[in-house]
């Protein structure tokens, strides 16, 4: 080819790019359909594919509907009623605005539109064989569109090749209308493959919409989150750490009501849940991330599932430290129903009430702090393979556990329910040396006494090491590190960032840095992978937690070393020691591998069991 002449490509052509980067599959023009559907402020809207939609794909909505002349160019390129001028790209509040959706499907496919407008006293019908119109004419029709695409990839065969098997295009399908439906209450969905109703949504309370599509038992584990900060606002539902997936399945992220798949959100959700989720496995949730539209660009690809947001390290910052934030500080163990949101005067959606059979709610009591042994005692213990609360008579065990015994422990420290009982009730018994039982206001309480002790001495190590001076050891010898001139530029800018981190590392050349000092539990890391992939991080999302993660691994098996082992006999006050410390500590539900470190068994569950009342 060297040296031929620059031609234009015909529009065929031209139109088949286009349609390639639009059109990947039948769910990529179910879910243009519809957001036009939505954009036409439609309240109903009915999808039906043939074929997993290679041989039809019709969509019907009751919108506002397109004017008779305007029929024709709907299905040009570049031709919307979203956006008029090059500035309003900074500020979409549509689904859809790039004006290609219909004219590439109209490329690959025979495609009709019926449409009747608002305005209008009839209904009027456009036909397109491969982009060529081949008829425009009155018809019969309701208020709003249908669009009836045909023999998809009948004029390009071998895009059809590309395709998956017709049950794994459906499932493509079922996922386009579920995304979208998730963040659509307000309207009536349905979807039918063949003479097959797969879906069919009533318009009504989101929390109702969630438990349709993702299950009830999402929303009986799900917490409510709603959470602002300057013009940024969270809210939505997630599951609970104990409530995960093997894969990343159940996970939906709207970006000002669009569905889309962010990897500097996706990143601040996983370091939300990294220390109280099980290993390999995912949460489950549905966010919304609501911001100034200016603030966030969707100009960034034909499919509009990505987003690029203009202070992306506040985005992330903002996310991670909410999430992190409720996760904390909720009640361990406690399933809170997924909560009803209603809209108020304003149409924002406001904090809903829970519903379901228990509350999350934060913990209330009064801090406490710890006198038994230090971080330093503990973490050099555990590394002996020690346990340093082995040497300890009961009393000072429960002191080490909780601080200074309280009167109102003692004194119902024989199981007996009372007013203003605590969370986790009261010890009554221990099971096989493992468990703790105890009884709280709604029932049977059992504690794994070696994954409650284990969060328990991991955090108290967590907050010791970071409320004093992060300790760094100097290099004997500097390590050094090739770098990009790029990633040395950042270094250097990014110095004072990443010295808060424990390390210190400087420029040493155009392209080359060193390391002089890290933090002293890190100081068998590997240095070179260490300083890469903290590089990556600061790229990526502005910011790293990969020292931090680092530190809290090491932690975290310090902690479990130097916890309660199985078959220890434990008295009463060292139990309910264990019980008091669970409550007032961050992440209690779960141990530092993820496990639950107790499960409630309400009262009513067990007058089932032995059919009370029947």
């Amino acid at each position: 080819m060297a040296g031929a002449r620059i031609r234009p490509l015909s529009e065929f052509v031209a139109n088949q790019i286009a349609a390639g980067e639009v059109v990947e599959r039948p769910a990529s023009i179910v879910k243009e359909l519809i957001e036009n559907s939505l954009d036409a402020r439609a309240s109903s809207i009915d999808v039906a594919v043939e074929q997993a939609g290679v041989r039809r794909i019709k969509v019907l909505d009751d919108g506002l509907g397109i004017h008779p002349d305007d029929l024709p160019l709907a299905v040009s390129r570049h031709a919307t009623s979203k956006i008029n001028m090059a500035s309003d790209l900074t500020g979409v509040d549509t689904l859809g605005f790039r004006g290609e959706a219909l004219a590439s499907a109209a490329s690959v496919s025979r495609l009709t539109i019926t449409s009747r407008h608002a305005e209008a006293d009839s209904a009027w019908q456009l036909a397109v064989d491969a982009g060529a119109t081949r008829e425009h004419r009155p018809a019969a029709h309701p208020q709003g569109t249908t669009v009836d695409v045909e023999d998809l990839f009948h004029n390009t065969p071998a895009r059809r090749k590309f395709l998956k098997t017709e049950r794994t295009e459906l499932l493509h399908v079922q996922d386009v209308v579920k995304r979208i439906a998730l963040a659509k209450p307000e309207v009536a969905f349905a979807l039918a493959a063949g003479s097959r109703s797969i879906d069919r949504l009533a318009p009504g309370p989101i929390v109702d919409r969630i438990g349709a599509l993702l299950g009830e038992s999402f929303v009986e584990a799900s917490v409510h989150v709603d959470e602002t900060g300057g013009a940024m606002r969270l809210w939505g539902w997630v599951g609970l750490p104990t409530h995960s997936d093997r894969r990343a399945v159940r996970q939906h992220f709207y970006v000002n009501g669009r569905a889309v798949r962010d990897r500097i959100a996706g990143h601040a959700v996983r370091q939300a849940y990294r220390d109280v989720l099980f290993h390999g496995r995912h949460p489950a949730f549905v966010l919304f991330l609501d911001l100034p539209p200016s603030a966030v660009d969707v100009n960034v690809h034909p499919t509009k599932d990505e987003v690029r947001f203009r202070a992306s390290r506040d985005v992330h910052d903002f996310v991670f430290g909410k999430l992190a934030r409720v996760l904390r500080t909720l009640l361990p163990g406690e399933r809170e129903g997924a909560q009803q949101a209603e809209a108020g005067d304003d149409g924002a959606v406001s904090a809903p009430d829970a519903i379901g059979p228990h509350r999350q709610r934060p913990i209330h009591y009064p801090e406490r702090r710890p006198t038994g042994p230090s971080f330093a005692q503990l973490f050099d213990a555990a590394t002996r393979g020690e346990s340093v609360q082995s040497e300890h008579a009961s009393h000072a065990l429960a002191t080490a556990i909780s601080g200074t015994a309280s009167p109102e422990i003692a004194d119902a420290s024989d199981g007996e329910p009372t007013p203003g009982m605590p969370p986790l009730g009261f010890a009554i018994a221990q099971l096989h040396g493992i468990y703790v039982l105890a009884q709280n206001a709604d029932g049977l309480v059992v504690v794994d006494m070696h994954a409650a002790h284990e969060r328990i001495v991991y955090e108290k190590m967590k907050a010791e090491l970071l409320g004093g001076a992060l300790r760094r050891q100097r290099l004997l010898v500097p390590v050094a590190v090739d770098v990009t001139v790029t990633e040395a530029d950042l270094i250097e800018a990014r110095a004072s960032d990443i010295e808060a981190l424990g390390l210190v590392i400087e420029r040493t050349g155009p392209a080359s840095v060193a390391v002089r000092e890290l933090p002293v539990l890190l100081g068998n890391a590997n240095v070179l992978r260490l300083v890469r992939d903290l590089i990556a991080d600061f790229v990526d999302f502005g910011s790293s937690d990969l020292v931090a993660e680092a530190q809290e691994r090491l932690l975290a098996s310090a902690a479990c070393h130097s916890s309660i082992r199985a078959n220890r006999e434990l008295a009463v006050e060292e139990m309910n020691a264990l019980l008091r410390t669970l409550e007032t500590t961050p992440n209690g539900g779960q141990c530092n591998h993820g496990r639950p470190t107790f499960v409630v068994q309400p009262l009513k569950a067990l007058d089932q069991l032995f059919l009370r009342g029947q």
